[in-house]
């Protein structure tokens, strides 16, 4: 806790801060030497400084390119004496995102290393393999550091396996949410040394779809290293990840323990391993992994999951057909009824999904989006009650109307079957995918089958009985249990995303369809008993009204989204941006500049809650889209536009003039061969640049000095490049190339370059720092100085 304390006492971190560069270097190397010092004489201990510079493209965000330049890495190798082949990396980052103090995200990280650095190297036994810890010092820039290591660093190419801690919240446990590729002993590794280990490879399959908004260094060591390794992050509380209430005292003592205990015993594991050193022996195959209730971890390979889940399959369709050709004579009837029980199964979930996302859109489209953000048991409340009630009447309906004729056990038997032959479906298709999630539809099949097999004897003689209920509810128990706790781990997850998810996406479409599945999926194999007991009235009345109460106060407002609770805080996340841009013709005169600030507000509320604190902040000055220029003339950070289409706002303000402004220079103008056109420009200013370009029409853009030289377009075809730099970087020169049609009299590109000050004393302008003073408290209102210059070539 000492070092995590001392890490972000030195304030927000962002690359090319005298903080990062400079403080926080300088405390990590004084605890290492320290370290170093006490350290036995079984260990050898090596530090390095580095400083790469490079670029790479990366489809993130929708696909963008990075350059870095002297930006900072301190790397310590710890290995025997007599020297190490072989190593595995452990990997955190110490810079922070700008105007936080960035406590989870990664400065406890950092900390637990230092700490485990501390141990290994005062053991009196040597390590079989080295352990190199990367404190990298620009992850926050869209994962530069890693790459700069992976790719240039001498000691990368011993490196056989990794650990990435990471963040995505704020304590709680570490969540092993990505593994390998493929590499399956990695995981054993996990299962068999971390003390108190939390894997999911739901997690892992969710993570890589791209669903949520963020990436790992665990891309780079993949992607360009081509090393297999292992991604940790902390989950809970994201409300607060990225914030200024990511501090070190929300942190608890037990947490931090706990990943130590865990990591520790891992890289240990990892660095006595004889697998390490023969890794790509054991690198073919995918493992299926799961934590039980944060007990345990189960683990076994996929191909081993896909065998146990085509034989649970197979055995389950096997049994529904005899079900429905016994006897001989009625299997024609049987069928007949099972498809009409199948029919209205479908069509209730159907009406259920349209009914839930119809309140949903009422809720966004009358202004009360996010009601449950601070207030979690309202989306439970509104919209589980209403996905509840709506199967549970379709259902009743059926029953009374259309199956009215039909004996009650008779229905209640069928409807299992349809319940059992979805999940095997399922089940199947899954697996035929590719997907290790499959094991949670083999749960749903082989559990439900077991206790159906055990209570047909009571049920076929007797009914549904107490001892037959009861002996039902206990082959559910398991998976019932397990997705009740997945589906709190997910949700503990996906609700604090929704404040970040930009204001294109209805996050309470989003959440209310997350309900709705889960109800269907609690359920499925309950469904039958309405055909079992005699009326389901009490139960609809009590689920309605409690629908119709919570309603009823959410269109009141009562339900106020974001809180500025000390203890607890879940604030609103504003971007305010003051910007000066000009923009110039081809022939190099300004034809247009202007001046204001810039206002993003990171979820679907916009600044509809912020009016009536800041009135002139209203929806008459919605931002305009200057058609003209690479992504509306506007100063993006990072290539997120698509996330903030129709929301964001300008505010009218004098000019800013900073004091270390951006040069742009033109170096040549090239004719090449094809038809072809390379212009070179140097470029010097702060540590954080963005860089946008827009071919004109005809026009193409080729190549350039950039990434791999294959230009990678942005979401609507613009290129977008992100730059930074540390300390005493060189200016940057780059070249782009393009093909353009012998006429082009305006031109062949529009390249605009915004200069972004997130740090000294250009950082935030008199009228910004008056604008942020008026914030209501239960905002995180960030905010800095840019300046954008378009041109035409």
């Amino acid at each position: 806790r000492g070092y995590l304390d001392n890490i972000t006492a030195i304030g927000p971190r962002t690359v090319g801060s005298p903080e990062n560069e400079v403080l926080a270097v300088n405390y990590l190397l004084e605890k290492i030497r320290a370290i170093e010092r006490e350290s036995t004489d079984a260990h050898k201990i090596s530090v390095d400084i580095q400083r790469p510079t490079g670029s790479f493209s990366i489809d993130f965000l929708g696909g963008f390119t990075s350059y870095y330049a002297n930006i900072t890495n301190v790397v310590v190798k710890l290995e025997p004496r007599s020297g190490a082949e072989h190593a595995v990396l452990s990997n955190c980052h110490f810079d922070s995102v700008p105007n936080t103090p960035g406590a989870s995200d990664d400065a406890v990280s950092c900390a637990v290393m230092l700490e485990i650095l501390n141990t290994l190297s005062k053991s009196s036994e040597p390590l079989q393999h080295a352990v190199i810890f990367l404190f990298n010092g620009a992850e926050e820039n869209i994962l530069q550091a890693s790459h700069g290591f992976i790719t240039q660093h001498e000691w990368a190419k011993s490196i056989r396996a990794f650990i990435n801690l990471e963040a995505a919240g704020v304590g709680g446990k570490e969540l092993v949410f990505q593994t390998g590729p493929e590499n399956p002993w990695l995981v054993q590794a996990h299962v068999v040394a971390a003390k108190h280990p939390f894997a999911s490879v739901v997690a892992q399959e969710i993570f890589q779809s791209g669903i949520i908004p963020a990436d790992t260094d665990f891309r780079i060591y993949r992607d360009f290293g081509n090393v297999p390794g292992i991604d940790l992050a902390f989950i809970e509380n994201g409300y607060i990840y990225h914030t200024e209430y990511d501090t070190s005292d929300r942190i608890l003592t037990d947490s931090i323990q706990r990943a130590g205990d865990n990591i520790l015993a891992v890289l240990k594991y990892l660095a006595t391993s004889d697998k390490l050193a023969k890794s790509f022996e054991y690198r073919h195959g995918n493992v299926v992994f799961f934590d039980v209730l944060g007990l345990f971890v189960l683990a076994y390979p996929a191909r081993v999951g896909t065998i146990v889940n085509y034989t649970t399959a197979a055995i389950a369709f096997l049994y529904l057909s005899k079900k429905v050709s016994q006897p001989k004579t009625r299997a024609i009837h049987n069928l007949k009824k099972f498809f009409t029980a199948l029919r209205v199964t479908l069509i209730s979930w159907v009406c259920t999904l349209v009914a839930v996302l119809t309140v949903a859109v009422f809720i966004s489209v009358i202004g009360r989006s996010l009601s449950w953000y601070t207030h979690f048991y309202v989306s439970v409340f509104l919209y589980g009650t209403a996905a509840a009630a709506k199967l549970i009447l379709v259902h009743t309906l059926a029953k009374q109307f259309f199956l009215k004729n039909m004996n009650e056990q008779y229905l209640g038997d069928t409807f299992f079957d349809v319940s059992l032959m979805i999940w095997s479906v399922a089940l199947a298709i899954i697996t035929q995918m590719g997907l290790c999630s499959a094991f949670i539809c083999m749960l749903w099949v082989a559990f439900p089958l077991l206790a159906k097999l055990m209570s047909h004897k009571e049920f076929s003689q007797k009914g549904a009985t107490v001892k037959f209920v009861m002996t039902y509810m206990l082959g559910m128990f398991v998976p019932y249990l397990y997705m009740m706790y997945l589906s709190w781990t997910v949700f503990e997850m996906f609700t604090p995303i929704m404040g970040r998810s930009g204001s294109e996406i209805l996050p309470d479409v989003v959440l209310a369809g997350f309900i709705v599945v889960i109800t269907m999926i609690l359920s499925s194999y309950f469904i039958n008993f309405i055909y079992l007991v005699k009326s389901t009235k009490t139960t609809l009345i009590t689920l309605t009204t409690v629908f119709v109460v919570t309603l009823v106060l959410v269109c009141s407002g009562i339900f106020f989204p974001y809180s500025s609770d000390a203890a607890n805080p879940k604030p609103k996340r504003v971007f305010l941006q003051h910007m000066s841009r000009r923009f110039h013709d081809v022939d190099g005169n300004v034809v247009k500049s202007d001046s204001g600030i810039w206002i993003n507000g990171f979820d679907y509320n916009g600044i509809s809650h912020i009016t009536p604190h800041v009135p002139e902040i209203n929806e008459t000055i919605r931002t305009p889209c200057e058609e003209q220029a690479p992504f509306c003339g506007l100063p993006w950070i990072l290539p997120v536009h698509f996330m903030f289409r129709l929301k964001n706002w300008y505010l009218p303000a004098p000019e800013i003039f900073p004091r270390s402004p951006i040069h742009f220079k033109v170096l040549s103008k090239e004719l090449m061969p094809w038809n072809s056109v390379r212009l070179s420009f140097e470029v010097s200013g702060p540590s954080h640049m963005s860089l946008y370009v827009r071919p004109h029409e005809g026009s193409a853009l080729s190549t350039w000095s950039l990434g791999n030289g294959v230009p990678v377009a942005s979401v609507g075809g613009d290129y977008f490049v992100f730059y930074s730099h540390g300390l005493q970087a060189t200016p940057w020169h780059f070249w782009v190339e393009l093909t353009a049609p012998e006429k082009h009299s305006d031109g062949i590109v529009s390249l605009a370059i915004a200069a972004h000050y997130f740090f000294g004393e250009d950082q935030k302008s008199p009228q910004l720092c008056a604008l942020l003073e008026r914030f209501p408290n239960w905002t995180f209102s960030s905010g800095w100085s840019c300046t954008y210059d378009l041109f035409v070539f």
